[in-house]
């Protein structure tokens, strides 16, 4: 057993020291990843409304944009997934296989789902609240 030394404990409180700075980083940067990712919600949730607004009034679908957005709920599904957010994620994950495959889920499922977009970014806005607070 070695003995402490004031040169051991000047080092282990400087190894502390490092911890709690890395540790209050970590919590940091989470955070701004987590603002970052809910924001990204509400774009695209306010993406999708413009898509769909635009299909209701030409009455033509773009597989193109329907592919993006596809893609980036998907994204955003991982995204949030990670940070440990995971109510939405699996909402985002959801309206993600939807625009990849509009017939993978019945409207009862999506119902029960609540995946709407008004849903989607209501409860972005809400986590967003309470990460700023």
């Amino acid at each position: 057993m070695d003995i402490l030394t004031a040169t051991n404990i000047a080092d282990i409180l400087k190894h502390v020291r490092t911890w709690l700075t890395n540790l209050n980083r970590a919590g940091k940067e989470r955070k701004a990843r987590s603002i970052r990712a809910l924001r990204e919600v509400v774009i695209a949730s306010r993406e999708t409304a413009v898509y769909i607004r635009q299909m209701k009034e030409t009455g033509k679908p773009n597989h193109g944009i329907e592919a993006h957005l596809a893609i980036l709920w998907t994204e955003l599904g991982f995204a949030l997934q990670d940070i440990g957010i995971t109510k939405l994620a699996k909402r985002c994950q959801i309206k993600g296989q939807q625009w990849a495959n509009p017939n993978v889920y019945d409207a009862d499922f999506l119902e029960k789902a609540d995946v709407s977009l008004d849903r989607m970014e209501k409860l972005a806005n809400e986590i967003l609240f309470q990460i700023k607070q």
